[in-house]
């Protein structure tokens, strides 16, 4: 099935490269291209596109809050914002604004397509290197918030362990080997922990955890 995909940057170049770069798969068709995050809402309401790839910092309105107002219209697309990390210090207020993943700008091409893919079909793109990063130096962890941590009292405790090693940015695999279940196990629990916690996704777990006080931004 052909993924339809939204490019907002503000670079010329950037779009113009990453349209080259998802127009090698027959799979994926770039349905337009815009340079900032107001045009980007706009063209989600007309297009319809499966996926938007989504850079950060814009003019006019920003990949946040571009991410959010996406978010609130009937059946969105997922997001996947693109950063170059190391000048974007919001990377995590994308992700809490409804994106399902982030790579960095320099990714490689293959690994690009892969992500649109990968979140095109319904999963996060969890990259546990860089979330955890991430998640240091910009998550602003306040204090626990006890109606958050309440909600996790439904989970059960092979729930619990399956949901910190979500936070840690286990893949299935990786959590089967750590508890001694088979992969099928695991996402049977992982289902169930995002059903029980109503979220969408590993990326909401990963929020979740840190807003619950389950872990601190540097612990591991």
């Amino acid at each position: 099935m052909t993924v339809r995909v939204l490019v907002a940057d503000d670079q010329a170049l950037v779009r113009e490269g990453l349209r080259k770069i998802f127009e090698a798969d027959p799979e994926i068709e770039v349905v337009a291209d815009v340079a900032d995050g107001r045009a980007a809402v706009d063209q989600v309401v007309r297009e319809r596109p499966d996926l938007v790839v989504m850079d950060i910092r814009m003019p006019v309105l920003d990949g946040i809050e571009a991410t959010r107002e996406i978010g609130r219209l009937a059946d969105p697309p997922r997001v996947l914002v693109l950063t170059t990390f190391h000048l974007d210090d919001y990377v995590f207020g994308a992700l809490r604004a409804g994106a399902s993943g982030f790579l960095l700008k320099d990714a490689e091409p293959e690994n690009l397509i892969a992500a649109v893919h990968t979140i095109a079909r319904g999963d996060a793109l969890l990259d546990p290197a860089v979330t955890r990063s991430v998640v240091e130096r910009f998550g602003r962890a306040p204090d626990p918030d006890p109606l958050t941590a309440g909600r996790l009292a439904d989970l059960s405790q092979r729930e619990h362990e399956v949901l910190l090693l979500l936070i840690e940015g286990c893949s299935n695999k990786e959590i089967g080997g750590r508890l001694f279940v088979s992969e099928a196990t695991v996402k049977t629990h992982v289902m169930a922990v995002l059903r029980k916690l109503g979220l969408r996704d590993r990326i909401q777990a990963v929020i979740l955890g840190y807003e619950a006080g389950l872990v601190r931004p540097g612990e591991r």
